[in-house]
């Protein structure tokens, strides 16, 4: 946690999720502490993409305004004058929310509002970035970068292939990161959510290129725990699926992008977020070969990775 050095200034802190660096701003230093997943992605950045300035009011009343989503149980999105309007709460809330995000339409300045008389009751949650917020605020901004976040494993494997194997919920995902990492010295990014992306300027070094494409950690880890805020160069995708033989099946690049899309994160409360998602798998497809991956849960299935030569 940092203070700033002028007299009177909030209190900061910040996280590098995918890339992108959020900065949170309270009056007062529980307004930017972060819980243990968030803990290892704290970075010193110069430049903070997305801003979310904190601030406590006893209540959160309802507020008219077009819905644009319902997820059903803990968030609603509306159209809102600055951009957007996100409300947050749960069935004991009683429809008032607990929090409310406003950001602007292009997702980089945001305001938090926190409600005093919910956190009074639940204190043991009162955390400003506790999820979905993180991960709503970074799959909305990724629309705005060449960048997608997917359901999938990355790994960084023994040999120094990267590889992403992607799935949907219960293809195998995190049994997948426990076989590698029982068999050999692997890295492993994300056993549930990757963010793929071309690299922000900021990390570019001298020589790099600036359209090589990036698979990154998150903090949203899935049943094996596995959640690093690393990265690394991709390399192959698979695209899991239970089977017998560990049989893979190289994808066209229109069956690629479909089976990316249907395994990713993106807002498809408009049409332009759902285009540039599109846009950025067909070049992913263009950049990095996929498979469909017919597997058994043991070890044939990591060797006959490791042995594969496209």
């Amino acid at each position: 946690m940092r203070l700033s050095g002028e007299s009177g200034a909030p209190y900061n802190d910040q996280l590098c999720i995918g890339g992108l660096s959020v900065r949170v701003v309270g009056s007062r230093g529980s307004d930017v502490i972060f819980d243990a997943e968030h803990l290892p992605f704290r970075a010193d950045v110069n430049a903070g993409d997305i801003e979310i300035r904190v601030s406590w009011v006893q209540d959160i009343s309802r507020m008219p305004g077009r819905e644009l989503f319902d997820s059903g149980t803990t968030w609603r999105l509306y159209e809102h004058e600055l951009g957007f309007r996100f409300d947050f709460g749960n069935p004991v809330s009683e429809g008032r929310p607990s929090k409310r995000l406003v950001v602007d339409q292009h997702f980089r300045h945001a305001t938090l509002e926190m409600s005093r008389g919910y956190f009074a009751v639940y204190p043991q949650v009162a955390d400003p970035l506790g999820y979905p917020l993180d991960e709503l605020l970074i799959t909305h901004r990724l629309t705005q970068e060449r960048a997608i976040e997917l359901h999938g494993v990355g790994i960084v494997g023994p040999d120094g292939a990267t590889n992403l194997f992607v799935g949907h919920s219960g293809a195998g995902k995190s049994t997948t990161a426990r076989l590698w990492t029982s068999l050999h010295k692997v890295e492993i990014l994300s056993d549930d959510r990757i963010i793929v992306r071309e690299s922000p300027a900021r990390e570019l070094q001298p020589g790099d290129d600036p359209t090589q494409i990036f698979m990154y950690g998150t903090p949203w880890h899935g049943e094996a725990h596995f959640a690093l805020p690393q990265r690394a160069p991709l390399g192959r995708i698979f695209v899991l699926e239970h089977g017998h033989g560990n049989v893979l099946t190289r994808l066209t690049r229109s069956q690629m992008v479909a089976e990316l899309f249907a395994r990713s994160f993106v807002p498809f409360h408009r049409h332009e977020y759902v285009d540039s998602a599109l846009s950025f798998l067909e070049r992913v497809a263009d950049s990095v070969p996929c498979y469909r991956y017919s597997f058994e849960p043991d070890e044939r299935a990591v060797e006959r990775i490791l042995q594969l030569n496209d």
